[in-house]
């Protein structure tokens, strides 16, 4: 994944750091300027956002609808890390929560501008994470047999929402990508392996507690 950087030059600049990811801050400590940060600026009353950059672009751009669903979905695995009391489930969810940050802070930049602050990357070592915990908790589930239906659990019902919110992440950047807009294929690399994750750590939380799962009966 290529390494981005940005300059801010004015508070709405400012702003954009924070109002694409709200825990943006991280960016923001590397701005050469000496202003307080508002919270708001009425600069997007009209409907407008900037992108990191300062190019103005609708708020129903595709690109921002992308990291918005991306920071949605950090939210949501914020929610499920909360409802978890495994140590190390907790702890990957963590790790995922900053990678989202990174996956945001790529998609919120204008593609078309040279930038000079440094984003973070994302790195195929991100993915691998992902595919060993998969295979790690697959140790020891069951072989699944049927389609399963989500539920049982609160703890499981919410990972599964979060699941269905990296999907959607996903197909926005994937509509991206057909509309030509620039964007790193190991994003959709791993948001695609990231809904598997969220797949399989469901069930593995329903087998720590106990929770039959809900076979899909079809009804024919």
């Amino acid at each position: 994944m290529k390494r981005r950087v940005c300059t801010c030059n004015n508070n709405s600049d400012l702003h954009i750091l924070s109002s694409s990811f709200s825990n943006f801050h991280f960016l923001i400590i590397q701005c050469s300027i000496n202003m307080a940060l508002k919270i708001y600026t009425k600069t997007g009353d009209k409907g407008t956002t900037s992108l990191i950059g300062g190019t103005k672009v609708p708020k129903s751009h595709l690109r921002i609808e992308a990291y918005g669903t991306t920071d949605e979905l950090n939210s949501y695995i914020g929610l499920c890390r909360d409802l978890l009391s495994d140590d190390q489930s907790r702890k990957i969810l963590q790790e995922i929560q900053d990678r989202l940050f990174t996956i945001g802070s790529s998609l919120a930049c204008d593609p078309e501008k040279e930038t000079k602050m440094k984003i973070p990357d994302l790195k195929e070592e991100d993915v691998v994470l992902l595919e060993n915990e998969i295979d790690r908790m697959n140790e020891v589930l069951p072989e699944m047999k049927n389609f399963i239906l989500p539920g049982g659990h609160s703890s499981l019902s919410h990972l599964h929402i979060a699941r269905c919110v990296c999907r959607r992440a996903e197909r926005c950047c994937v509509r991206l990508e057909m509309e030509k807009e620039e964007i790193e294929p190991i994003i959709i690399k791993y948001l695609n392996r990231l809904s598997d994750h969220l797949f399989v750590l469901s069930r593995y939380i329903g087998h720590q507690l106990n929770v039959a799962e809900i076979p899909w009966k079809p009804r024919v």
